[in-house]
């Protein structure tokens, strides 16, 4: 069995300043259409949400990207949803070979948000 980690912060004003730029273009680049309504229901954190799963997706990349198909790289590979218990999860749109579970772990302050992506491989 090996296990393999990622982990990643970034700045919430980062995030910010991409969609306040960007816009529509940025969300649909990064974000599947349930992340962004997710996001968007949060109102005034919106940011902060948006921001904590942009950082699991770099975690995800940082733990699952030697495994994944390089060629087609997609950031909506990889969907963070919410378990019935109310934990974050992390869906992944492509197989990926002799993985066998993916945990997560989100946290996010005023100024910065936090992710963990561990992966058991067989």
């Amino acid at each position: 069995m090996k296990i393999s980690c990622g982990t990643d912060i970034i700045e919430i004003e980062r995030i910010q300043k991409a969609i306040e730029t960007m816009g529509e273009k940025f969300l649909q680049t990064i974000f599947t259409p349930k992340e962004i309504e997710y996001c968007e229901a949060r109102k005034v954190q919106k940011y902060q949400h948006y921001a904590a799963r942009f950082a699991v997706k770099e975690a995800a990349f940082k733990a699952l990207g030697d495994k994944m198909n390089k060629s087609e790289m997609n950031w909506k590979k990889f969907e963070v949803v919410k378990r019935e218990n109310g934990k974050p999860a992390l869906e992944i749109k492509e197989e990926i070979k002799d993985l066998e579970s993916v945990d997560i772990s989100i946290s996010h302050c005023k100024l910065y948000a936090t992710a963990n992506v561990v992966a058991m491989f067989q």
